[in-house]
């Protein structure tokens, strides 16, 4: 199965999201193989945005992405970065179209609810950025028949 990262962002911190968006994941069939809350500095945020810290709006992306911890997460499922992609909806929470994540829960371009990884690759990279690898669990989840056909598997 493939893994994806996500950061529920201090939007969603603020607001009590976290269990809404959480379940939706679940409820779609992804696995949750790791979770954890955890404050970010500048330094991780350099590193995670840097194709972004040459841009105006960076200075006010850092503060944003530090006012509270987050919760980073590890999830697993087939297709795992394209479905979660998909729920997500557009960046810019007003443009996304109802029924995603965005565009159900956010208003802002900048406050927008979750960062999801956008290849497996980059997928990948940040999941080692965040991750220790023992903090990464594999399981079966007990729906996984009702989830997937078996040639999906």
């Amino acid at each position: 199965m493939e893994q994806t990262f996500i950061i529920l962002k201090p939007s969603t911190i603020t607001r009590a999201l976290v269990g809404d968006v959480l379940t939706r994941f679940q409820r779609k069939g992804l696995r949750i193989a790791g979770i954890k809350m955890m404050q970010l500095d500048e330094d991780i945020l350099r590193r995670h945005y840097a194709h972004l810290v040459d841009r105006d709006f960076f200075p006010d992306l850092l503060k944003s992405m530090m006012v509270t911890p987050v919760i980073v997460a590890v999830l697993s499922g087939k297709d795992a970065v394209a479905v979660v992609r998909s729920m997500t909806g557009a960046t810019n929470c007003r443009k996304a179209a109802p029924g995603t994540i965005r565009g159900d829960f956010g208003m802002s371009g900048q406050e927008n609810i979750i960062h999801a990884s956008d290849s497996p690759e980059n997928a990948a990279i940040e999941i080692e950025r965040f991750f220790k690898p023992e903090e990464i669990f594999d399981y079966t989840l007990l729906t996984l028949p009702a989830t997937y056909a078996p040639d999906e598997l």
